[in-house]
């Protein structure tokens, strides 16, 4: 069943380690005016994430991150409710989420959960306990602000040459595509407009040509739900085969898809751990290397490639990977699947690969709403 559809329509640190189960710290000098500082933190289907960045120009500088896999949404597929072990697990990480927070003195944060939350029976109680025990208060947000963040993320990765933009953002637990007409857009202007979407999809300022968001939509799968469903699959080629099938089908309503749209002129952003996990392997990375994933422009028939040989690895061989990681290596394949859909479907043979997302998009909503970065795209 087609999920419902509502009406209508950085700078990181260089190099990072694919989204595994390793806690990520970078310990830096407090910087000289704390109250510059601000968070972004991003408690979604698997991970527990959070960035700590201060403005610098039209950009911000990372003072401090946090990344750890805690599987949230382990046994929620089945359940409908968040276990207690994947709370606790996330309670633990938080903790040290807000010890960082705390000794870096930030005022300005903005806490977030997504989609195990939102369809979780007990996420809201379990926002409560979040409250009582850390001290933290995060909010859980909608599908569409999840998927305006990662637009926005995305604007510096815009070419100038861009008329209809996809940005694809395959999370744990959904996959938010959000597609956009920058026809009337000048060419040396696009990417600021689609910066200007934090204030909405349907908001932008009327004093600059507008990004016409014609479409967007938030499918309830995602990397460990899309697993999840076919788990008693025991063929590794034929689980793949029908997890691809299966999120082709939650896309039939998708607008994109009642026209036939040129190659011309078209460009698919993503963003996620699939997709620089994909980069990483294309590239035959031995250290995974921000630089030189993040704005890379893979084929579709690169990518192929790429899952054509995690097929034949299978699950023994990507779990030795050193390239996929030991946690990615169980989610990866779900993620291909997501990845070969869209690309199947769409008229273009071309995958602009984003190392950003939703916590790059809070700091930059913050920072602009706060007025404190200059004109121009991070």
């Amino acid at each position: 069943m087609a999920p419902k559809r509502p009406k209508g329509a950085g700078a990181l640190p260089k190099n990072g380690p694919f989204d595994g189960p390793k806690t990520v710290e970078s310990p830096a000098p407090k910087p000289p005016v704390s109250d510059a500082l601000y968070a972004a933190l991003d408690l979604g289907t698997n991970s527990c994430r959070m960035l700590i960045a201060q403005p610098k120009g039209s950009q911000f500088h990372v003072i401090d991150s946090f990344s750890k896999s805690v599987q949230l949404g382990a046994g929620l597929e089945s359940t409908g409710k968040l276990s207690r072990a994947s709370m606790a697990r996330t309670i633990q990480a938080l903790r040290i989420c807000q010890q960082k927070l705390k000794r870096h003195k930030v005022k300005h944060m903005r806490l977030v959960a997504t989609e195990a939350c939102r369809r979780a029976g007990n996420g809201a109680g379990f926002m409560r306990q979040i409250t009582r025990e850390t001290g933290l208060t995060l909010d859980i947000i909608k599908p569409e602000e999840e998927a305006r963040l990662a637009v926005i993320s995305c604007a510096p990765l815009v070419s100038k040459e861009t008329e209809q933009l996809l940005v694809v953002d395959i999370g744990g637990g959904s996959t938010e595509l959000v597609w956009i007409d920058l026809c009337a857009v000048p060419s040396q202007e696009r990417p600021k407009a689609i910066m200007r979407l934090h204030a909405g999809f349907h908001n932008a300022n009327n004093k600059h040509a507008a990004a016409k968001v014609v479409d967007w939509i938030s499918v309830p799968l995602g990397v460990a739900t899309l697993r999840d469903h076919f788990d008693d699959v025991e063929d590794d080629a034929a689980r793949f085969a029908l997890m691809s099938w299966y999120f082709e089908e939650h896309l039939s309503e998708f607008a994109p898809y009642k026209d036939e749209q040129t190659r011309a002129g078209f460009q698919i952003v993503g963003t996620s751990g699939t997709v620089t996990t994909v980069a990483a392997s294309h590239l035959g990375l031995k250290r995974y290397d921000r630089n030189k994933v993040d704005g890379l422009r893979m084929s579709s028939d690169e990518i192929d490639k790429v899952i054509r040989m995690y097929l034949k690895l299978g699950p023994t061989g990507r779990r030795r990977d050193p390239r996929i990681g030991q946690d990615r290596q169980a989610l990866i394949m779900s993620g291909a699947a997501i990845l070969q859909a869209l690309l199947r479907c769409w008229p273009t043979d071309q995958l602009s690969v984003a190392d950003r997302g939703l916590r790059e998009g809070l700091l930059y909503a913050q920072m602009s709403a706060d007025g404190v970065l200059e004109d121009g795209v991070y």
